[in-house]
């Protein structure tokens, strides 16, 4: 498997002062993937381009491009173009952040995204698509609108109100708005450890965690634009709340859609938005399965560090989904941008890119088999620090119980394995 380099040993590069620059002014390191985020823009041109293959060949088939392109082109694409775990040098990292460009790899994203959403439109209801094309291009929309909501998380961390703005506009395609809220806020706060509805437990299927983190996340949204608002002397049925002004804008999207189309939209507009939030979900589930912080002394939870994260190097997905991957780094650090996350060795890596593991995640013999190990082997066997379904607590001991695990089980009656009351 060939390795990406993307940047220079740091005695390779050339003196200068701690800007990123060569003592000319020049750039002294340079991003060798720079040009290869502007591939990321293929994807909202999904749309446009299924189109484009169904007129080319005649074949209706076409209009399911979009799954193909992302859960088969790219799993293969992770394997053959290889690894990059290279890093930016720390003396560049506020001059790369800097970069304008990058940030307008991610603003190109919206007007295309909501030029394919219209276009989709346009074809079913104008277009003459079967039931069966129509399902297809609603799939093909449904990959936009789920790596829409990464575009949405990349813009939701930043201080800049106006990109907030934008990551809130990412989101209303799926009705996912109030992700903007729980992420930052809930996730954040609370990720691996039992109470985080969207860090995944061992032994929890993706179809069992969907629906605990579908629900958990839409509750903790709520809870916490309530506890936000009454610090402020504020009922939570307002405007102000940002739930509520969310999905406000996917009502007005939707409404105004089917006014101009027709309602026969409707339909396939709620197709794309369950899958497209799906997809984010499927991604949750990948990211910290089985993994836990321990609690301190005091009660409160470790602080989060590169081994609470399940990451991934491969350059494809990457690319895809704006090194989401690096995914222990943007925990650490939130605000830094896409372009600047770091590999760290500590943390635990994921055996392909997120693509590939979102394929074994939709077969759970598959996941189990390529995962659970992985879980054990993370912490050398010890399995009452992982975070453990408690449905799942006998079957996973069973399997890949120790004596050391046995002794730090707690009595029955407390704590499970997972650090929750039963």
């Amino acid at each position: 498997m060939s390795a990406v380099t993307s940047a220079p040993d740091h005695h390779d590069l050339p003196s200068g002062p701690d800007d990123g620059r060569a003592l000319d002014g020049s750039p002294r390191w340079r991003d060798r993937k720079r040009y290869a985020w502007l591939l990321g823009l293929i994807v909202p041109l999904l749309p446009f381009i299924s189109w484009g293959l169904v007129e080319l060949t005649g074949l209706g088939a076409f209009w399911f491009y979009g799954p193909v392109l992302i859960f088969g082109v790219f799993p293969l694409l992770d394997l053959l173009v290889g690894l990059d775990a290279s890093n930016p040098p720390d003396s560049v990292i506020k001059w790369l952040e800097q970069d304008r460009y990058y940030r307008w790899c991610t603003y190109l994203f919206l007007p295309l995204q909501y030029a394919g959403l219209v276009f989709a439109c346009w074809m079913w209801s104008h277009g003459g698509l079967s039931v069966f094309e129509s399902i297809g291009l609603a799939l093909t929309v449904a990959m936009v609108a789920g790596v829409a909501i990464n575009t949405a998380h990349e813009l939701g961390h930043k201080r800049a109100s106006s990109e907030r703005w934008l990551s809130r506009v990412a989101l209303a395609q799926t009705g996912y708005g109030h992700f903007f809220i729980e992420h930052n806020r809930g996730h954040h706060v609370r990720v691996a450890t039992p109470e985080d509805p969207a860090s995944a437990r061992m032994g929890e299927s993706f179809y069992a965690f969907w629906p605990r983190t579908v629900s958990g996340s839409l509750r903790s949204a709520w809870e916490l634009e309530r506890v936000r608002l009454a610090r402020m002397g504020r009922r939570p049925w307002t405007i102000r709340n940002d739930a509520l002004s969310a999905w406000a804008m996917t009502v007005a999207l939707y409404a105004v859609l089917a006014l101009v189309f027709g309602p026969v939209v409707l339909p396939y507009l709620l197709i794309q938005a369950v899958v497209g939030f799906s997809l984010l979900e499927v991604v949750n589930y990948l990211e910290h399965y089985g993994l836990r912080r321990s609690r301190r002394e005091d009660g409160r939870y470790e602080r989060t560090a590169p081994e609470h994260s399940w990451n991934s190097n491969n350059v494809a997905s990457n690319v895809l989904l704006y090194h989401l991957q690096r995914h222990s780094d943007h925990h650490a650090n939130p605000l830094r941008r896409y372009q600047a996350l770091r590999h760290y060795d500590e943390a635990p890596q994921l055996p392909t890119g997120y693509a590939g593991m979102i394929l074994a995640a939709v077969f759970p013999p598959v996941w189990r088999r390529v995962m659970d190990h992985r879980v054990v082997e993370h912490y050398q066997g010890d399995l009452s620090l992982a975070n453990i379904s408690p449905r799942a607590e006998a079957r996973v001991l069973a399997r890949y119980g120790t004596a050391a695990t046995a002794a730090a089980m707690p009595a029955a009656g407390g704590e499970g394995l997972a650090g929750s009351p039963r």
